[in-house]
């Protein structure tokens, strides 16, 4: 019996073959192109473009300059999140909705510690999205980013969650930490403006990117976002207080955890202790593994800073320790951290 040669070179059948034999355009996306389109889709219609205009500086003789970067509306009310880069110093602000419909907007409130601000606009029932737990992100995890670089509108780029836990200064110089690192593209514009996961929820706020590396991009984490959010929201700025250590998360042994029946897994690794603070004046070392405050258990940057707020300011509060493999509690009395202008 003779064979039926095969060519190895045959094309399969074209995309208006397809169509005449009744296979749309959506047939023809796999699961990935679904899952973005799908996103972009829903949440693109609170994305919203910022433009800026900033005084001219008399002493430079200078026009006033104009800027702009992206946002996303988190409430049907108005209320949009993007970064205080974007608007800080702003004389004039407008906002640019998905629909083309054009709004000024007024500042709310900006933490350039955290490079957040939120500002408004007078419009009723508009479109917004969620925010999501940046605790539940996995590296490799798909997430797009939508905004608009170089004033390009509504514009989508997908990738992965590259790396979590990254630290990123502002432009305050604080360090901020739990920073998502991503391989979607982000471009200058695309500042303010969403991160978003498979079901459409907000995961960060895309900051920084790093120039001239490809594929190396940074976002805020959604739960850093949404708790300074809702202060900016109520009052109009973030009110610290201030103990002065850096650190990171990492990890607790689990020999040492079992011995002093300590139920968490990680705490925060003290860095650095500054000279003259709150942190010092308490005894904290470099090496020293934050384990409680004030009887709650600390398992990361973010637990120590949700605690170290405005109501702390002078308050004598315990922290537990681990130094080295044994536990201890300290007296400490925060601060307040002084204010970004």
């Amino acid at each position: 019996m003779k064979a039926t040669p095969v060519l190895l070179d045959a094309a399969p059948p074209a995309a208006e073959t397809l169509r005449s034999q009744g296979v749309v355009d959506e047939e023809l996306l796999d699961a990935y192109s679904q899952t973005v389109s799908g996103v972009a889709a829903k949440a693109g219609q609170a994305v919203v473009n910022i433009r800026v205009g900033r005084p001219a500086n008399p002493a430079e003789r200078g026009h006033a300059q104009e800027a702009g970067g992206s946002g996303f509306l988190i409430a049907p009310d108005g209320y949009i999140l993007t970064n205080s880069h974007v608007v800080h110093g702003a004389g004039r602000i407008q906002v640019t909705l998905a629909d083309a419909r054009v709004y000024p907007a007024e500042l709310v409130g900006e933490d350039p510690e955290s490079d957040l601000a939120v500002v408004r606009i007078n419009a009723p029932a508009l479109a917004f999205v969620r925010l999501g737990d940046s605790r539940k992100l996995r590296v490799g995890q798909v997430a797009i980013a939508i905004g608009s670089p170089f004033g390009f509108q509504q514009s989508v780029t997908a990738g992965v969650v590259s790396a979590l836990g990254r630290s990123m200064r502002a432009q305050s110089g604080r360090l901020i930490d739990n920073v998502i690192q991503t391989d979607a593209a982000l471009n200058p514009g695309n500042s303010g403006g969403p991160l978003v996961n498979s079901a459409g929820e907000v995961i960060g706020v895309n900051t920084a990117i790093i120039l001239p590396a490809q594929g190396i991009c940074f976002a805020i984490a959604s739960n850093t976002a949404e708790f300074v959010a809702a202060w900016l929201i109520k009052e109009g700025r973030v009110r610290r207080s201030w103990i002065g250590v850096m650190g990171q998360t990492a990890a607790i042994h689990p020999r040492i955890a079992r011995f002093h029946r300590i139920n968490s897994a990680q705490g925060i690794l003290v860095l650095g202790v500054e000279s003259g603070s709150p942190a010092a004046a308490a005894g904290l070392r470099e090496g020293d593994l934050l384990i409680g405050f004030k009887g709650e258990p600390l398992t990361s940057i973010d637990d120590l800073q949700r605690r170290l707020m405005g109501r702390e300011i002078g308050v004598e509060s315990p922290v537990s320790i681990l130094r080295g493999a044994e536990k201890m509690e300290l007296i400490i009395r925060p601060g307040e951290a002084p204010r970004s202008h």
